[in-house]
Order: structure tokens, then sequence, then C-alpha cells
């Protein structure tokens, strides 16, 4: 695998941990850190920004050029963190169900690109965050998220926000 297409998968990552921080920071913002699933969202959000270190430690060392879209999804994500929360608990489970979907689907298929172990140290980050964010998957469904106003419809247009976002961060 060329280090380009690596740099690609790194970029793309490092932007999809800061937006999934950017998202539970917004849901905290409106649930409290009291409210339904706050200790949950919370746990998470610990996970993401450990994820996130992760990720800015590889781009530093490898020299990887980070999205430009930063500020986009810093907004993006935390607005849609607080949008969701504020249509309730169970949509703020929704969103996350749904971005970390994608997430396990984007990750799946970055580990199947990685196979012929090119990279042992990228493939290894990737496999331990996918299966932390099906994780939070499965516990955000076990929380209810199903039972969010318009689920398939919400569902849905998250899912394909986080593959538009993980397109755009690819590129630039």
């Amino acid at each position: 695998m060329r280090k380009s297409e690596t740099d690609r998968m790194i970029r793309v990552d490092q932007a999809g941990e800061f937006g999934a921080t950017r998202i539970y920071g917004g849901q905290l913002a409106v649930l409290g850190s009291s409210g339904p699933h706050a200790a949950e969202i919370a746990a998470m959000a610990r996970q993401e920004d450990e994820h996130l270190r992760r990720f800015d430690v590889l781009i530093a060392r490898r020299g990887v050029r980070p999205t430009a879209l930063r500020p986009l999804w810093s907004a993006a994500g935390y607005a849609l963190g607080a949008a969701t929360a504020l249509i309730g608990p169970e949509a703020a489970m929704a969103c996350t169900a749904a971005v970390e979907e994608e997430i396990d689907r984007h990750y799946t298929r970055q580990l199947e690109q990685l196979e012929g172990g090119d990279d042992p140290e990228l493939s290894t980050m990737i496999e331990e965050f996918r299966a932390e964010e099906q994780a939070h998957r499965d516990a955000a469904l076990a929380a209810g998220a199903e039972r969010a106003p318009a689920y398939p419809l919400l569902s849905g247009a998250i899912r394909l926000g986080c593959r538009l976002a993980i397109r755009l961060a690819e590129r630039i």
C-alpha cells in the first residue's frame, strides 16, 4: 500500500474521531452530567478522546496533513450532538448508533485494504478502535436508540452525512 493511501486513512480517521468528540460534547452540553445516559455518553466520549489523541500522535509522527475541514467538523459535530439531544435521550442514542454503524463499516473497509500487513501499527489501532465503536453502537441500541422519533429517517440522514463527511475528509 502506498504512503498516500495510508496518509488518507489516517487523515480521515483522525477527522472522524475529532467529529465524534464534538458530537458527544454537544450531547453532554444539552443532557447535562446527570441526565439520561449521561454516564454512558461521558464514557464513550473519553474513549473517543483517547482515539483522537492517538491519531493526533500518529499524524504528527508520520507527517500526515490533517483535514482542512476541522472547523466545519467542530461546528457540525457539536450541532449534531446538541440537536439530537434536544430531541431527546433516545435521539441522542440514535445519533450514536448511526454514526458508529458507519464508522464500523468504514473501519472494516480500511482493515480489508490493510490485509497485506503493510502497516501493522495502523491495522492494530483501527481494529482496536473498531471494537470500541461497535460497543458504542450496541450500547446506544440497548439504551433505546430505535425508540427515537422517526428513527429510520433520523438514522438514515445521519448515516448519509457520515458517508459524505468520510469522503470529504479523505480528500480535503
